[in-house]
């Protein structure tokens, strides 16, 4: 196996009592075990040199004796064997499913293989049938798409429209024309016009929104001037201000210096 599932709470909950080397050693014997899926040998320094901690048989020990059960083939780990042989079981059935589909394809490849050398002339009618088909439709598509240029507009804003829409990859139809020109109407432009601002914004359509109106300086003046010949309120008030703001009367003045002198 080049792969085993891992389970971390699982392996600390039966291993933290280990020390440093005991847990590195236990967890590349788990390894050597996973990959080469069969038992230790019985001796320790032939375990110690497959794992590469020859210095450490000591820990060897104490982990063999701790997870491990010796036979007569071994060491073995009864956890591992179990993962092993569930792991063994899929890649069988996996197979298995792989061949079977496998199989159904084949069969039904030579199922059709026999159908089509059973009814050559039934096929070839068939497809016959279904070209015409295909060029009746492909006929009606044309016919939906104008190709001459509308009444109003010139052959080189005509041309320039189509070839953009070419590019766009969006056909240019009657129903796309009439849109267009009642779009433009509403802001009293020509379909000519319309399709000029197309061209020159690389529009794929044309909405009235989408054109910003000219400030009519009529409407201007209607909301800034006066509608009756009474005075204007700003001006009004301008007065108003003015008298809550004038100097004291003489008398007053004259009293404030007599208080000021004593």
């Amino acid at each position: 196996m080049h792969y085993y599932q891992f389970n971390i709470g699982d392996y600390q909950s039966h291993t933290a009592h280990l020390s440093d080397m005991e847990d590195l050693t236990y967890r590349r014997m788990l390894d050597w075990y996973y990959l080469h899926e069969k038992p230790f040998p019985a001796d320790y320094a032939e375990i110690a040199r497959l794992i590469r901690m020859r210095s450490h048989i000591d820990c060897i020990a104490v982990v063999l004796h701790e997870f491990f059960d010796v036979t007569d083939a071994g060491w073995i780990h009864h956890r591992a064997d179990k993962e092993i042989a569930k792991a063994g079981e899929k890649s069988n059935k996996a197979k298995e499913s792989a061949k079977a589909r496998w199989n159904k394809k084949t069969n039904k490849n030579k199922e059709i293989h026999n159908d089509a050398n059973a009814l050559p002339t039934q096929s070839e009618s068939n497809a016959t049938q279904d070209t015409l088909h295909i060029t009746q439709d492909t006929k009606h598509n044309k016919k939906t798409t104008v190709v001459v240029a509308p009444e109003g507009v010139s052959i080189e804003v005509w041309k320039a429209f189509t070839e953009q829409r070419k590019k766009a990859r969006a056909v240019v139809t009657d129903l796309v024309i009439d849109q267009i020109r009642k779009e433009a109407s509403k802001i009293n432009w020509t379909l000519e016009q319309a399709m000029i601002e197309c061209v020159t914004r690389g529009w794929r359509g044309f909405k009235a929104d989408w054109i910003k109106q000219p400030v009519n300086i009529a409407d201007i003046a209607r909301m800034t001037v006066p509608s009756t010949n009474e005075r204007d309120p700003a001006l009004v008030k301008l007065d108003q201000d003015k008298k809550l703001t004038a100097p004291p009367p003489p008398e007053i003045l004259a009293k404030i210096k007599e208080v000021l002198n004593k």
